[in-house]
């Protein structure tokens, strides 16, 4: 039984969420304290909730402790069932987080896996669909299993009412690959998203984003979602090289300027461009359990986040996994993942 205390690290969902993932996948029992402990509102919210069912469906898993606010829980898991699966937040938490909790069992099961899964789609707080679908998925797939996504509609913060597809083909093993060099950018998209608010707003953003990127019309998109359940805005900007498609993200809130939204995002997607560095700081912690689970490999990035060196530690922890950080100028690191 590996007992793993909720407070340490990033302190938030994403200890739960991997230590599910990898008691999934090797067997081994957790029991949960202090979860959540380095949050505001403590303890396991609906969508970890939904995270925790989810695995437990998946993995057959026998569950104590599985409530709203619960700071303690233990987990025992079974055999990974693949399926069909339906799994519903009920509220705007992550959808894409409750996906990547089952995930990585479900990429080597005994067969293919088709979930359905509601919730929020574009939460500020998560990875947004178009993350999973650009940036996430294509690494996914290069290594063998094959997992395809589809949004039926979106859910943004705070209403939700997502809904999206996922379709896995697993295969045997993972294999590894190396990611150290980005090279030419060949493809730049920038779109802004609206729903039940004014297209002007994504007008807007989208005007800021060609004048301070200088980038064509041709490569900038407004969308305005149809029949949502609640208001919403995103601004997404994709840069595609060769090996690797980076995402970027700004969600509109309430008393922040549209021009301001945008602004942001440049920035990151400026820093992005004058380094050579392929992988982004919110793409480097979902590579590394990647990595870890199969053949191994190494990547390039930038200093590693909080949520990146947490999901180190619990790499290491259940799998053995050797993560060896090296520093380069520029605030550049290179990231070599070894199993066990």
């Amino acid at each position: 039984m590996i007992t793993i205390d909720g407070s340490k690290g990033e302190g938030g969902g994403q200890i739960l969420r991997t230590s599910l993932a990898l008691s999934l996948l090797t067997g081994q029992p957790v029991t949960f304290e202090n979860i959540r402990a380095g949050r505001r509102k403590p303890g396991l919210m609906r969508q970890h909730l939904t995270a925790v069912r989810a695995a437990a469906a998946v993995g057959g898993a026998d569950v104590s402790g599985a409530e709203i606010g619960a700071q303690q829980l233990v987990f025992r898991p079974g055999s990974v069932t693949p399926g069909d699966y339906e799994f519903a937040v009920g509220t705007a938490g992550s959808a894409t987080l409750v996906l990547q909790t089952v995930l990585p069992a479900l990429l080597t099961a005994s067969g293919p896996s088709s979930l359905v899964l509601e919730g929020g789609t574009h939460n500020p707080y998560s990875p947004p669909f178009d993350f999973l679908e650009r940036a996430f998925a294509p690494l996914v797939n290069r290594m063998g299993p094959r997992l395809e996504v589809a949004l039926q509609r979106p859910g943004f913060y705070p209403a939700g009412g997502g809904r999206f597809t996922a379709q896995i083909t697993p295969a045997k093993e993972l294999q590894g690959f190396d990611l150290l060099e980005r090279g030419e950018i060949r493809q730049r998209r920038a779109m802004a998203r609206v729903a039940n608010i004014p297209r002007s707003i994504a007008e807007r953003e989208i005007k800021i984003l060609a004048k301070k990127l200088g980038w064509d019309d041709d490569c900038l998109t407004v969308e305005e979602v149809q029949g949502p359940r609640g208001p919403g805005n995103i601004v997404v900007v994709e840069l595609a090289s060769d090996p690797v498609t980076e995402v970027f993200c700004g969600f509109g809130e309430r008393g922040v300027r549209a021009e301001a939204v945008a602004r942001k995002v440049i920035q990151d997607v400026r820093r992005y461009l004058s380094s050579d560095v392929p992988v982004g700081i919110h793409l480097a912690d979902q590579l590394l359990l990647l990595l870890a689970l199969s053949s191994g490999g190494r990547f390039r990035t930038f200093k590693l986040s909080r949520h990146c060196t947490t999901q180190a530690e619990l790499l290491e922890r259940f799998l053995g996994t050797s993560i060896v950080v090296e520093e380069l100028p520029g605030k550049v690191r290179t990231v070599t993942v070894t199993p066990r």
